[in-house]
């Protein structure tokens, strides 16, 4: 953990161990590997599906409940992404001055990840009536108590880079790319609902909305390793569920049919890949490592690894192995 009380991430390269990196990091932290819902029983299971076309940079912590886990995080050597965010600053700001001032106020003032992403977040989302210092402070004690959004900040970086090739760089996702600031505040808004501040949730899940055109309801459930790609258009009900590693197209929307309340809105396995412009409606489940094509909509279940296509979607086939999310492939399938 460094000075200012962010969390350290312990980079874990795979060499074909699968699981067994993860055990043998564990082990040496003397905890469980996080993956998932952060189980040791399941996070070998987790695992031994998960493509390795991305780097990791997993957390480990000891037990199960998030006091705990909140003390129990590794004092490892550093943490990767956000030096790689500083460096990357720093290189940009020698090659165009004109923007030395902005990456210094955005990135190299701060003495951590949380906090340049609370700087850029504010700086985006206030009005007249609130102000950037209101929602800095705001955003730093949502973000700076929370290792769960601590976590998903990293991992969401780590997909947007992975798998966006025009996100060269982990500071591109942090200063430029709206998918991943719509994304990094619905989960403030999601915390601070789930606090029962449901009122500034609102307030900033309105505020999102006029400024990325990315709506998502504050009570929505989202994993981590997310890529909102554009994010224009998008629209995630209320009692929305999306898995980890699940990759979003633009114009996607995952709504409710008719006034009916109660769970009404789609249910999306990880590793899923939801096409630009795909409609799901209703209470249904996109299986992991589904695809839904661009444009489909779609009414009914879809089974995990099938591509859905067409209005309404029909399963055409199968995906290959890995999951789709993290290929970013939309039309390769085995009939």
């Amino acid at each position: 953990m460094t000075s200012c009380g962010c969390l350290v991430l312990e980079k874990v390269e795979d060499h074909g161990g699968g699981g067994d990196a993860v055990a043998a990091a564990a082990a040496r932290g003397g905890g469980k590997g996080r993956a998932g819902c952060g189980c040791g029983s399941c996070a070998g299971e987790w695992w031994s599906r998960r493509s390795f076309s991305e780097t990791v940079f997993p957390i480990y912590v000891m037990g199960s409940s998030r006091a705990t886990a909140a003390r129990g995080i590794l004092d490892a050597a550093g943490d990767p992404i956000w030096e790689a965010v500083k460096s990357e600053a720093k290189s940009e700001a020698e090659k165009e001055p004109i923007l030395s001032s902005f990456l210094y106020a955005s990135v190299l003032s701060h003495d951590c990840l949380e906090r340049a992403l609370s700087f850029v977040l504010a700086n985006r989302l206030e009005d007249p009536t609130l102000l950037a210092t209101q929602l800095i402070d705001i955003f730093n004690d949502v973000m700076m108590n929370d290792v769960d959004i601590r976590r998903s900040i990293r991992l969401d970086a780590q997909a947007f880079k992975g798998r966006d090739p025009s996100c060269a760089q982990y500071s591109w996702a942090l200063l430029y790319l709206k998918g991943y600031h719509s994304l990094q505040s619905y989960r403030i808004a999601h915390v601070l609902w789930n606090q029962g501040r449901k009122v500034l949730a609102l307030a900033l899940q309105s505020r999102i909305s006029e400024v990325f055109a990315v709506d998502i309801h504050p009570a929505a459930k989202i994993g981590e390793g997310i890529l909102l790609d554009h994010g224009t258009g998008l629209v995630i009900g209320e009692t929305a569920v999306i898995g980890n590693w699940v990759s979003l197209m633009q114009g996607v929307t995952l709504g409710g049919t008719g006034k009916e309340h109660g769970d009404r809105h789609p249910k999306i396995g990880q590793g899923a890949l939801l096409g630009a412009g795909a409609t799901i409606l209703g209470n249904i489940n996109v299986g992991e490592g589904a695809m839904i094509a661009a444009g489909s909509l779609v009414l009914k279940h879809v089974p995990s690894h099938s591509m859905a296509v067409g209005n309404p979607a029909k399963v055409v086939g199968y995906m290959e192995k890995e999951d789709p999310s993290l290929t970013m492939k939309h039309g390769s399938v085995v009939k």
